[in-house]
């Protein structure tokens, strides 16, 4: 059997009392510091907005989850009497609640319902231990439940609905003891707190969803437009998907409008505005995506018409999506007319160098002899270059309120 050969400078280790070497020290400080930079990462990505976007669905279920804990290990857990309650009520306050502008009206208004019925309910059991009357108990629960079926239907539905389900939950039927109620109401009211509690944890606000649904929407919109001034062919399978996208994202941000008000403190119908605006835009894109695709001859044409102004519409485009997408970096910031007047007119000069006679050919000499087909496809582009412009001035006058990262208060001391 061989043997091996012996190594020239073996590894030496040192002893109980000898230092390390320099080498073992960089290596535990590398090792050290490569730990520090993973817990990092993992903490940016928790607190991160985008984040936290991405995997909402894993955020508010584990918020749920930790709360289910806590709730029975402060009820069950010490041996309070019926501590099941506060669990059931914990899971109808924050169950359902996602975004923070609901948090902030939907506690409120679960909180109201519960110490309602809860006062409704310890007054029932009272009634049946003067009165005995199982009778009037049920009249009266059924006058409280059609009470509250009446205001269910409208602006106070939640609260009306919940007062008529913890009075259920605190009388029972009016059979239940008066400790019973007591025991019930005190672990409701426990199950808000908490509820309450951790419904603020790591919250998704509604404004970062609206932000970037928006943004993703406009930056595709930059895209396909994009495509259309380059004389690049676009499929219609393509652009079916394309638009069915943005045509879901675009739902979602009417979903979102009402939380979105109430945490940036913006009016519904500028949010209405904004929103109009965006649809307009789809609507333009697809009709002039459609006449590419119906006058395919007439791609090169149209291109070469609308080079420039949309190479401007683009900047736009992916210049608001970049703001909302990073509001809170002060290198994304909603663009002003000047600086997209100056990168237009950049790309304008670059477009006369490249192209020289080309470009400067008469323009209504070519209007008169423009194919009617192309002249319609260059309206609606210019009716899609103005509603982007509207676009971009509506965000820019709205960006103090849905920048809420920090930069806010530097946007608006710059206006």
């Amino acid at each position: 059997m061989a043997l091996a050969d012996p190594q020239p400078n073996p590894p030496h280790k040192p002893g109980a009392g000898e230092p390390p070497k320099p080498d073992d020290a960089a290596a535990r400080l590398s090792a050290a510091t490569a730990r520090r930079s993973r817990i990092g990462r993992v903490l940016r990505a928790v607190t991160s907005p985008y984040y936290r976007y991405r995997h909402a669905k894993f955020f508010h279920s584990l918020r749920v989850g930790l709360a289910m804990l806590v709730s029975i290990l402060a009820t069950t857990g010490i041996d309070i009497p019926h501590g099941i309650w506060s669990s059931v009520t914990l899971l109808v306050v924050i169950g359902g609640l996602q975004h923070h502008g609901n948090i902030r009206k939907k506690a409120a208004e679960r909180a109201a319902g519960t110490l309602l019925g809860a006062a409704l309910g310890l007054a029932l059991i009272l009634q049946q231990n003067l009165f005995d009357s199982l009778t009037l108990t049920y009249v009266l629960m059924s006058v409280i439940a059609a009470i509250c079926a009446w205001f269910a239907i409208g602006p106070a539905g939640y609260v009306a609905l919940l007062t008529a389900i913890t009075m259920c939950i605190v009388a029972g039927h009016g059979d239940n003891m008066i400790d019973t109620g007591l025991w019930r109401t005190l672990n409701v009211l426990v199950g808000i707190v908490i509820a309450l509690a951790f419904s603020f944890a790591l919250p998704l606000h509604a404004t970062y969803s609206w932000r970037y649904l928006l943004a993703d929407n406009l930056r595709e919109c930059a895209r396909i437009y994009t495509r259309m001034t380059t004389g690049v062919p676009f499929g219609p399978d393509e652009q079916a998907a394309a638009f069915v996208r943005m045509g879901k994202r675009l739902v979602q941000l009417r979903s979102l409008m009402p939380s979105v008000a109430k945490e940036i403190n913006l009016p519904t119908a500028r949010l209405d505005e904004i929103q109009r605006l965006h649809r307009a835009m789809l609507s333009a894109l697809e009709m002039l995506s459609t006449g590419m695709l119906v006058h395919a001859g007439l791609r090169d044409a149209f291109a070469q018409q609308c080079r420039a102004e949309g190479n401007a519409v683009r900047l736009t485009l992916l210049a608001a999506a970049r703001a909302l997408r990073f509001a809170g970096t002060a290198h994304f910031r909603m663009p002003d007319a000047a600086a997209l007047s100056a990168a237009m007119h950049a790309h304008a000069s670059a477009a006369n160098s490249e192209a020289g006679e080309r470009i400067g050919q008469d323009a209504q000499v070519f209007a008169t002899e423009m194919a009617p087909d192309l002249q319609g496809l260059l309206w609606l582009a210019k009716r899609f270059a103005e509603q982007v412009e509207r676009m971009r001035t509506l965000l820019a006058a709205t960006e103090p309120n849905w920048n809420i990262e920090g930069g806010a208060h530097e946007a608006a001391a710059r206006r």
